[in-house]
């Protein structure tokens, strides 16, 4: 009988949430928003301020590493332009972040021939010794052709010229690559850039140690250098490098998450929070990744103030600290805002490209409802609800159960082009994209504060 009535449970279960969704059709969402929706992208479409912002971020304030002053003064920016806006409760919440600063970095090929080699220091790389480092190049495609060839590592610096096949299969080699090569005793290790871009790109980015191994400095060429380096050794010539790096890690150093809001007008109690991250690495402004994120999380909570929309719940801006070495800022709004109702977190952390979707990680019902909405992007791009949805930032509060959405867009391949590279700077994004970005956020977050209260208990 238990068995029975467990079964009767399920499938009445399954039979309501069926009924639940099938009351929110397309039809329902169409002659609901589809106004509330035109105003959005049209307001958007001609909204010069976002992009004049977004330059003014980038070109004043320039790169924004966690601990610098760049940063901060941005920062504080932000703070007063929210207060400008007319956000409630804007504030900035203390973080204490990391703080790693690089000063000067050379490399030098003293044979076969003289010439030098750009590199760029990998964040939270120790310094070399005074004198600098000179050694040979031992040069391999990946860490277990490293394994194969450990005893002639000893004494020499490794170069990982693996073959690019994407970013995740390349930032490995970044994030371990100084590790694993002082295992086996080298005294420096190099990467070939994290970038398809074959064009000089030097790309930064974290890195770690562990405590049980030696630490080595750990930087990163170009692809086209790493080559040269690679077909020197084919042909029996075995590089000798001199490399110097002078950077430091200092003690933590405060910092800010920015947060503002708008009162929700019938849940203040229950929470989407949105936005992106202020830092970025030292290299070109950090304009895809991330001013941009803050800009388009920002401007498509501020439109709603600029077109008179007032959210059922309470819609909170956040702009993180310290992603790109740390996530403390992700951390640290957990730490403090676990406990208040959150019904979303939304992150925006992929450049600006034409908007293709939004990806939703949470509640089936609710993924199903989304999905009836897709007709109202329709005036922007052929849009997609699907599943996925997500970001560094919000991690922490997404794994105490907070459902998750992002914005998807077309790169055409070219976000790894710029990403933590002297290349990111704001003439590479369109303000059409970025207008356009602003808008499907605007309607995906209005549509999610409006839906039942049935749906978040």
């Amino acid at each position: 009988m238990k068995n029975l009535l467990f079964f009767i449970c399920i499938i009445l279960s399954i039979n309501t949430i069926y009924t639940f969704a099938m009351d929110f059709d397309e039809s329902y969402f169409n002659k609901k928003y589809s106004q509330i929706a035109e105003k959005i992208i049209n307001y958007s479409k001609q909204n010069e301020q976002p992009y004049s912002r977004l330059q003014y971020m980038c070109d004043v304030f320039g790169p924004r590493l966690s601990g610098s002053e760049n940063l901060e003064k941005t920062i504080e920016w932000l703070i007063d332009e929210m207060k400008k806006d007319g956000f409630e409760n804007v504030r900035g919440e203390e973080v204490f972040v990391p703080h790693w600063v690089r000063r000067n970095e050379k490399c030098n090929m003293i044979y076969p021939r003289k010439t030098d080699i750009p590199i760029v220091t990998l964040g939270g790389s120790i310094a070399t010794p005074k004198n600098g480092i000179k050694a040979q190049v031992i040069s391999v495609k990946s860490f277990e052709e490293l394994e194969k060839r450990k005893d002639e590592v000893k004494g020499k610096i490794v170069l990982y010229n693996y073959d690019y096949q994407g970013y995740g299969k390349g930032v490995k080699y970044r994030f371990y690559g100084a590790v694993i090569a002082a295992k086996y005793g080298a005294v420096a290790s190099l990467i070939r850039s994290v970038s398809p871009k074959i064009s000089q790109n030097l790309h930064t980015g974290m890195m770690i140690y562990e405590d049980t191994i030696p630490k080595i400095p750990h930087a990163a060429i170009s692809p086209e250098d790493a080559m040269l380096l690679e077909r020197l050794i084919s042909y029996g010539k075995t590089p000798e490098l001199e490399l110097f790096i002078d950077v430091e890690t200092l003690p933590d150093a405060l910092s800010h998450n920015v947060i503002g809001e708008i009162i929700g007008s019938e849940y203040p109690n229950e929470i989407i929070a949105i936005g992106g991250h202020t830092d970025s690495w030292d290299l070109g402004t950090g304009s895809h990744d991330n001013a941009s994120g803050c800009i388009v999380t920002w401007e498509a909570i501020n439109l709603f103030k600029k077109i008179g929309l007032k959210p059922k719940r309470t819609i909170r801006v956040v702009q993180w600290t310290n992603e790109e070495n740390g996530v403390r800022g992700g951390n640290a709004y957990k730490d403090t805002h676990q406990n208040e109702k959150h019904i979303l977190m939304f992150e925006h952390d992929s450049g600006i490209f034409p908007p293709t979707g939004i990806r939703f990680s949470g509640n089936d019902t609710i993924l199903s409802i989304l999905k009836n909405t897709s007709k109202l992007y329709e005036k922007i791009a052929d849009f997609n609800i699907s599943k996925g949805g997500g970001g560094v930032d919000i991690t922490p509060m997404v794994k105490t159960g907070v459902p998750a959405m992002s914005l998807e867009t077309n790169d055409d391949g070219k976000y790894f082009y710029y990403h933590h590279s002297s290349t990111d700077t704001v003439d590479k994004i369109k303000k059409e994209d970025l207008n356009d970005c602003i808008a499907a956020i605007a309607i995906a977050i209005y549509i999610y504060s409006d839906l039942p209260s049935d749906l978040f208990n």
